[in-house]
């Protein structure tokens, strides 16, 4: 049934319309279907008399992106908190927005809320942008009548999160960027610029510096092996990711791994508290149960470890244990973040106190990453001037004893 369905959608395309309602008035709009009949019958029904259908040329437009998504949530929960109807929103957002894809995207859900299907069932469809959580988030407030304060949440959470996430990226970005230009200007400078100084040393008929000798040993492995440690080099990193990517053993060691590393490790273990916080937040704040809320959390948190920490404390929390004491028992977080889950559970507002911690940690992020940036600048420059300069020298240092000969 699945795959018929599935079969049956991507057959269907979208049609511009227009046409006239019982009164008389110019009607437009577009709508997802099999073949302009499909279009013409859907419309009649509808009370609209059709007077033209023409079938829309689709943009392939970029990938989605979770910006996208973020930036879509954030548009739909303004609309809907001006009092704008949730089809007319959907019109609104699908137009003026840059990606084709996207737009189509909304329009897709647009047609489904359209024929009666609910706003996150729609989203369910799309399990490639639209998480659980999401999707989770969407239904609460569907049942509860506050839709667009849900939205709204949403929409705050998923621009925190990519906050967070930019963070990371940046600390991490800069130095391995300026590590790969090292390392292409070091093959370089082994496999053209060094042979070309053995050719000179080669008149030179006296014994070379033992730097110089090593250098140009290097240099003739280089040439002689360039394509081997290329291919080999280039080879491991990839399976290496995509084993990352596929093995949750290789997933669980990893992010072990990264939460131990020295300088990056404390930065990446605040930021997984910090999206782990924020989520428990969002989904307790909207009504979700607190079991349930765990479900999501773990997947969000973005970290193997802390997704089985979450599994545990979801278990120990359905037998009638405390939040806090859950947390205390996987040994994952900051007596702060347990203390002040303790006073929300104790208080009664557990998602304020959450939200608090989220907040913090996001702080600690920003800071932590502004000295990372700082301690990085120099200790950069010092590896490059090592590499580069000690290969420079060592080239030079036989030009250097000519000249004090002479």
């Amino acid at each position: 049934m699945a795959s018929t369905a599935s079969s049956k959608q991507s057959k269907e395309s979208v049609y511009v319309w227009e046409g006239k309602d019982r009164s008389g008035k110019i009607l437009r709009g577009e709508l997802r279907a099999g073949g302009e009949n499909v279009v013409s019958v859907t419309l009649r029904r509808q009370g609209i008399s059709v007077t033209k259908v023409k079938k829309r040329k689709l943009r392939t437009g970029k990938k989605i992106t979770e910006k996208d998504i973020a930036l879509f949530t954030r548009q739909l929960a303004t609309m809907m908190k001006a009092g704008v109807p949730l089809l007319q929103s959907f019109d609104i957002v699908a137009r003026g927005h840059g990606n084709p894809a996207m737009s189509r995207l909304i329009t897709d859900i647009r047609g489904d809320v359209e024929t009666g299907t609910s706003l996150n069932q729609s989203f369910r469809k799309f399990p490639t942008h639209f998480d659980q959580l999401f999707c989770n988030l969407v239904a609460a407030g569907e049942q509860a009548g506050i839709l667009e304060t849900l939205l709204d949440r949403l929409a705050l959470y998923k621009e925190k999160t990519l906050a967070i996430k930019g963070k990371i990226r940046s600390a991490l970005f800069y130095p391995i960027a300026i590590l790969a230009v090292a390392f292409i200007v070091t093959s370089v400078i082994m496999i053209w610029v060094i042979p070309a100084f053995k050719s000179v040393f080669a008149s030179f008929g006296a014994d070379l510096p033992a730097p110089t000798l090593i250098v140009m040993a290097m240099s003739d492995f280089f040439v002689a092996n360039w394509y081997i440690m290329f291919g080999g080099l280039f080879g491991a990193l990839y399976l290496f990711f995509q084993s990352w990517k596929r093995s949750l053993k290789m997933q669980r060691k990893m992010d072990a791994l990264l939460l131990k590393a020295p300088v990056f490790g404390a930065v990446i273990r605040k930021a997984t508290i910090a999206r782990w916080t924020r989520t428990l937040a969002t989904m307790f704040a909207a009504g979700v149960p607190l079991v349930e809320s765990l479900d999501s959390v773990g997947g969000a948190s973005g970290n193997a470890v802390y997704k089985d920490a979450t599994k545990k404390i979801q278990n120990e929390v359905a037998t009638g244990t405390s939040l806090t004491i859950a947390m205390q028992g996987v040994n994952v977080f900051p007596t702060m973040v347990t203390q002040m889950v303790s006073i929300g559970e104790e208080s009664g507002a557990l998602d304020s106190m959450l939200g608090k911690v989220a907040d913090f940690y996001e702080q600690e992020v920003d800071e932590a990453v502004e000295q990372l940036s700082s301690l990085m600048e120099p200790l950069i420059m010092v590896i490059l001037g090592v590499l580069i300069g000690g290969l420079v020298v060592s080239m030079y240092l036989p030009i250097f004893k000519l000249g004090s000969v002479v």
